[in-house]
């Protein structure tokens, strides 16, 4: 089996120019099928103060800069934006790139960010509860003419979302997390990728199974849905953990892995990772 690689930029600690120079490099770079941001307003696992680009944003300027690499937010806060306006962003971005942009999907939790801002996280039923509507009516904007819908958080009448987007019914979407009751659930419903990040091989398998008995029910194909796992290169550079991480998933049944390049970001690490991997 043909092991599939990504690499995913988080655009803070960093500048515009080293995640510019990265991406162009990594377009020109076979191994790699998509690149990826996150959607934070503050960075995270690290100084919370130091400089944050907004994800969206950012992709796309790096639509603009690649001509073949898909793209995605891995994943996007529903939670910071109205579903209706982001399933606006997300029919113009991919209509931008040609149809290159995964749509990428989370309930979010960043209680940090949502205080300073004056954003209403809710109790984590709250957030599901939203996520569950919000991912709905993103898929329902982006697929049909019109869309009304009566939710508890969500209402729309007669709602347009013109033009489409290149990728019909609607560019692929993936759903970052791993809660069994709630997030899983929604994949089985609504995802065709699933991204974790998980802390073994074993807790992944874990949730690979919950997943199928989510799609069970659902009457769904679980083999409609790729999977894929975020690695981090090691801070010091070697790549060989790295590589061993990548084949202990792929044995275990992971599509896709997300190599996640800690700053500072600069081509020549990305050209090394792709060298190792391709080994």
């Amino acid at each position: 089996m043909r092991m599939r690689f990504a690499f995913k930029t988080n655009p803070q600690d960093t500048t515009w120019a080293d995640v510019l120079a990265v991406w162009r490099v990594a377009d020109d770079i076979e191994l790699f099928e998509s690149g990826w941001t996150f959607d934070h307003f503050y960075p995270i696992f690290s100084d919370s103060t130091g400089p944050c680009m907004e994800g969206w944003i950012t992709l796309t300027a790096l639509a603009q800069a690649t001509r073949r690499l898909r793209m995605g937010v891995m994943v996007t806060g529903i939670v910071y934006r109205h579903p209706a306006v982001l399933a606006n962003m997300a029919a113009t971005l991919d209509i931008v790139s040609d149809g290159r942009l995964e749509l990428g999907l989370g309930a979010a939790g960043n209680e940090e960010e949502c205080r300073a801002y004056g954003i209403e996280l809710g109790t984590l039923e709250q957030r599901f509860d939203r996520f569950d509507e919000g991912v709905e009516v993103i898929a329902r904007l982006l697929s049909d003419t019109t869309t009304t819908f009566n939710g508890s958080y969500f209402q729309l009448t007669d709602a347009r979302c013109e033009p489409k987007a290149v990728q019909r019914p609607h560019p692929p979407i993936c759903i970052g997390g791993a809660g069994e009751k709630r997030t899983l659930r929604t994949v089985a419903h609504w995802a065709q990728h699933w991204n974790m990040i998980p802390p073994s091989v074993e807790a992944w398998q874990h949730k690979r199974a919950v997943l199928d008995k989510h799609c069970a029910a659902a009457g769904r194909d679980p083999r409609e849905i790729m999977t894929s796992v975020q690695i981090r290169l090691d801070p010091n550079g070697d790549t060989g953990p790295l590589v061993d991480q990548a084949g202990a998933y792929a044995e275990a049944g992971v599509d896709l892995f997300v190599v996640y390049l800690q700053p500072p970001l600069q081509p020549s690490v990305v050209e090394q990772v792709a060298t190792a991997l391709s080994r």
